[in-house]
């Protein structure tokens, strides 16, 4: 089967919001009405067409990122569904990478909460235009002024209202369009079995006339704003046209100028069809997306890639999975030019070759197969043995490399062993798959202990793919307590020397280097520089100098944590003609960096979390009591109606158990959601428990 489809007419978009906001229902009612699946499920009853993982159904939250692919009034919509757990981060990061446009969906009595702030800020990093959905709006509590408030206050969003609520909470009955004055009516209440209720069209109801006007009069004033034949059409007092309008809100969206903004209620289908209609009419194709950036790994130039199905081939690799059914799968956005299964392709990025085999798109955990695919669509690859996520497919006469994801660094670690011999070779295999899906997950070897050392982004992340093992890999295994990711750092410069000479029979070994240590702000990294004049060190030799300083910096001087935010420049040294080698040079470097490191003032550095507690008013006491014992800077704590919102930063290490104690303290009526901010110096007292005497 071919993919041609007219590039105008596709869509690529994906679902992103705060946990438990209503994406994955959003996208269940999208899919029915579209007429993709038969039935909508929920979420409740574990039986959603995206949430397809055993553990996505038990849990009733969304882990992994499902693609699927939609038809809508002749256009085809590519649709990925992101968690909305901070745990999960990595996934709405590779999504929004390859998204062309995003629908953001807000909870109508909750407004933005502070995940919701997280995939903002994600959105803004790879310029993704938007759309926003205000759900649930028939629950108690429910404001569209409030939510589109806070749009506007928490995430610097320009927010428009595109529709007019008719009734909220139990009376919500509807919605209004602005822009073609037509009203859609449903039933009042929660009626929806087998989604039998059909919306009624009708004209704006009279009551509503007035506040119809004041709010069409902001969306023309905020439009035209973009616009400069509206906007002098708007000051002469002309009339604007309905496709006027259109046209320029659809090109302030693309532009990012302005979020337009819409409501309903997922659960019972309302709204869902304006939805689409909006997608469809604001969010730009792959066509409207300027050309992509690239690196050509030959002259190191930029390059641009247009979205044209004749251009060179270059496609980005998002997601690898694996499939019980079919092995491994790559998923991959292919920006330009056509890809053929059974092809023989270009890994530009590790410069190999690899075969094409099947190409599939996707329906969640489904198929079906294609012949070929154009640019600005979306696949599965089966084939890719060498290729990860991040990589650029190309060809080899025209290659470039286009930019990957950024992924976080892992927080939390556990160790990990099998419960038998027998299992010690299928846990390492999986995993080594586990880790070939999703970057945050690290495994890693204690060379002191032996053991194998898991890392990633929380305590659920970690519980969710020692669940995999087992049910996925059939792998049995113990693990540890989860332990905190720590770093060292030197807070003061130094010059050092590293001097390695073995004399024995024959050859000798004869390295010696000079390094200055120089502490760097706070994220900076590690930096090598060489500034080696006169030909101290030949440069052959440079090279194993900085692998030897490398290998040092990985255990710390204080407690064998990894030192960070540090400058090595490597400034004078000494050869011998005969006895000098690479293995020479890395251990004077490592030499070097182990005697030195701890005489340049090493303090530890801990992960610190941004967390917001949601809790009703009456236990706010306890609440900020409990973050007292447990190291919290209070940030804010704001109140809306009954609830109060607590910002504060915590040490990642005293959030363990947070789940219990919140519950306990608040008889299980607050809730909190929290990422990994920055790393900060350890107090004295704390470092005492954690440096051996």
């Amino acid at each position: 089967m071919a993919d041609n489809f007219p590039i105008e007419k596709i869509r690529n978009i994906g679902f992103i919001a705060h946990i438990d906001a209503g994406k994955t229902t959003v996208t269940e009612q999208v899919l029915f009405a579209t007429g993709r699946i038969h039935r909508a499920g929920g979420v409740d009853e574990g039986n959603t067409a995206m949430d397809w993982m055993p553990q996505e159904k038990e849990r009733g939250i969304t882990i992994t990122a499902a693609a699927t692919t939609t038809y809508w009034k002749e256009f085809r919509v590519n649709v990925i569904d992101t968690p909305g757990h901070v745990d999960f981060t990595a996934e709405v990061e590779r999504s929004l990478r390859v998204l062309d446009g995003g629908i953001v969906v807000l909870d109508a009595v909750a407004g933005v909460q502070s995940q919701s702030e997280t995939v903002w800020r994600q959105a803004d990093t790879y310029k993704v235009p938007r759309i926003c959905f205000v759900n649930k709006m028939d629950r108690a509590g429910a404001s569209y002024e409030r939510t589109i408030e806070s749009i506007r206050r928490r995430l610097n969003g320009n927010p428009v209202a595109i529709q007019l609520p008719i009734g909220s909470e139990d009376s919500f009955a509807g919605m209004i369009d602005l822009i073609t004055g037509k009203a859609t009516i449903y039933p009042v209440g929660r009626v929806n079995e087998g989604n039998v209720d059909r919306p009624k069209e009708v004209d704006t109801p009279p009551e509503f006339a007035e506040q119809f006007e004041q709010y069409r009069q902001e969306l023309i004033e905020k439009v035209a704003e973009t616009d400069e034949v509206l906007l002098v059409k708007y000051l002469e007092g002309e009339e604007i046209s309905e496709d006027e309008l259109k046209a320029a809100l659809r090109q302030a969206t693309c532009d990012r100028k302005i979020v337009p903004v819409l409501l309903g209620s997922a659960m019972f289908a309302k709204g869902i069809h304006n939805l689409l209609d909006a997608i469809i009419d604001y969010l730009p194709s792959p066509a409207d997306a300027p050309p992509v950036e690239g690196i050509n790994p030959r002259t190191n130039e930029i390059e641009l890639r247009h979205p044209d199905a004749d251009e060179p081939l270059s496609a980005l690799a998002f997601k690898v999975a694996t499939d019980p059914y079919v092995g491994r799968l790559v998923f991959l956005r292919v920006y330009s030019g056509t890809v053929k299964a059974g092809a023989v392709v270009n890994n530009v990025t590790k410069n190999s070759r690899e075969r094409m085999g099947r190409l599939l798109r996707m329906h969640a955990n489904s198929r079906e197969e294609l012949d070929e695919v154009t640019a600005g669509n979306i696949c599965a690859a089966i084939g890719l043995k060498d290729t990860f996520t991040g990589d650029t497919i190309g060809t080899q006469d025209r290659p470039v490399i286009l930019e990957p994801p950024k992924f976080p660094k892992p927080v939390v670690s556990v160790a990990i062993e099998p419960t038998t011999k027998a299992d010690q070779d299928r846990l390492t295999d999986s995993l080594r798959k586990l880790a070939d899906e999703d970057p945050t997950f690290v495994v890693s070897v204690n060379d002191e202990t032996g053991q194998t050392i898991i890392s990633g982004m929380g305590e659920l992340h970690l519980e969710v793919l020692v669940d995999r093992m087992r049910r996925e890999f059939n792998v049995a295994a113990q693990v540890g307590m989860p332990r905190v990711s720590y770093r060292e750092t030197l807070t003061s410069q130094r010059q050092v020397e590293g001097r390695f000479v073995r004399q024995t029979g024959g050859h000798g070994q004869f390295g010696h280097v000079i390094l200055d240590l120089i502490p760097l702000e706070r994220g900076e990294g590690i930096i090598f520089e060489n500034n080696i004049t006169r030909g101290a060190i030949p440069r052959e030799f440079i090279p194993a100098v900085e692998k030897g300083v490398r290998d040092a910096l990985d255990n710390g001087p204080l407690a064998g944590y990894p030192l960070v935010d540090l400058k090595v420049s490597l400034v004078d040294g000494s050869f011998h003609q005969v006895d000098s080698s690479e293995m020479a040079f890395r251990s004077a470097g490592m030499l070097a960096i182990r005697e030195g490191a701890p005489k340049c003032a090493p303090v530890l550095l801990e992960p610190i979390a941004d967390l917001e507690v949601v809790t009703p008013e009456e236990y706010l006491g306890e609440v900020i009591g409990d973050l007292g014992t447990r190291r919290a800077q209070i940030q804010s704590i704001e109140g809306q109606d009954n609830l109060q919102y607590v910002r504060a930063l915590l040490p990642l290490g005293e959030t363990f158990a947070y789940t219990t104690a919140l519950r306990s303290i608040s008889q299980g009526r607050a809730s909190y959601s929290m990422e990994f901010k920055y790393y900060e110096p350890v107090p004295d007292h704390i470092v005492r428990t954690l440096v051996p005497a």
